[in-house]
């Protein structure tokens, strides 16, 4: 089955988007705790990557789609852009950001928007730089996401995406397929009080387009000079586009 028509609620009457806006804002809570506990830290490692990315090219309006509680625009402060834009479609997960920045005396540098990936309240060739950390396999229309992206990305401007793959190499593969299946919904089911929630992650995870797959999508919405590269095995991979 595809990314986008995995649902977190199986029952519900609601589309995917409404539904993943639920279930961010019903995990909001204790959502970066269970992320680290989950990613084992790794994450961080990851984002460090993306910013590094986006560093090169010295960007002074930069988009933080799916930004949830804003770890990726946090660090993105370090570059001195002029100003982050996170978007989001919880307003829960934004909530618990909002005091994150507001913690670091970013308030007036960070601005996080509830907004939805696929009509963004932006004009054409607004940013600089764009992130998607671990957002665009909840995105309910994939291409239309993408060509959102490539519209309010300026000419000159630089895509990084941050998204799970499936490692290919044994035993990589098999390890990742005991950790997705098995131990991320159990710790998930543990901890959250969604029960949903951590087994529709794992999930989308698995089905998700990876590597030129991907690659091959974002060419076909408008992006060119397009980059995977695999991390930590093959568990993750950074994209890099530009228009």
């Amino acid at each position: 089955m595809s990314a986008e028509k995995i649902n977190p609620y199986k029952d519900s009457k609601l589309g995917k988007k409404e539904q993943v806006a639920q279930m961010f804002d019903n995990i909001s809570e204790n959502y970066d705790g269970l992320n680290r506990v989950i990613s084992l830290g790794i994450d961080i490692k990851w984002r460090k990557k993306v910013v590094e990315i986006v560093s090169k090219n010295n960007p002074k309006q930069i988009l933080d789609i799916a930004t949830g509680t804003g770890d990726l625009a946090l660090m993105m402060s370090d570059l001195n852009p002029d100003r982050i834009v996170g978007l989001d479609i919880s307003a829960g997960m934004l909530e618990v950001g909002k005091h994150k920045i507001a913690k670091a005396n970013l308030s007036d540098k960070i601005e996080m928007i509830v907004g939805d990936s696929e009509a963004m309240p932006f004009e054409d060739a607004t940013f600089d730089a764009i992130t998607v950390s671990f957002g665009v396999r909840n995105f309910a229309n994939l291409d239309k996401g993408l060509k959102e992206i490539a519209r309010v990305l300026k000419p000159t401007g630089v895509l990084a995406v941050l998204e799970t793959s499936n490692p290919v190499k044994f035993p990589f593969k098999q390890g990742y397929k005991l950790y997705t299946n098995i131990f991320l919904p159990t710790v998930g089911k543990l901890f959250s009080k969604d029960k949903s929630a951590y087994s529709y992650l794992s999930e989308s995870a698995n089905s998700f387009p990876f590597g030129e797959a991907f690659n091959n999508i974002l060419q076909k919405n408008g992006f060119t000079h397009t980059k995977a590269e695999p991390v930590t095995f093959g568990v993750a991979t950074i994209y890099t586009a530009s228009k």
